[in-house]
């Protein structure tokens, strides 16, 4: 029988990381997550804008396009 404190073999489809791939992960994730936020902020701050003038709300909706476009390449 094999010690609790030995390491186990990898499972089928698992694959093993060295800490600091583990921690470069969780960075990328955090990084990507602050990312999404900012794009979301963003993208409020447009929708909350009223305004009369035809180039400004063509000029929302095109930077609106845009963000929501960066949101979706990053799921």
């Amino acid at each position: 029988m094999a010690n609790a404190t030995e390491p186990q073999p990898p499972r089928p489809g698992e694959v093993l990381m060295t800490e600091a791939e583990r921690r470069q992960a969780a960075d990328q994730r955090a990084a990507s997550e602050r990312r999404r936020q900012a794009l979301n902020l963003q993208r409020e701050n447009i929708l909350s804008q009223r305004t009369s003038n035809a180039a400004r709300r063509a000029a929302l909706a095109t930077a609106l396009s845009e963000i929501e476009q960066l949101i979706k390449a990053l799921e």
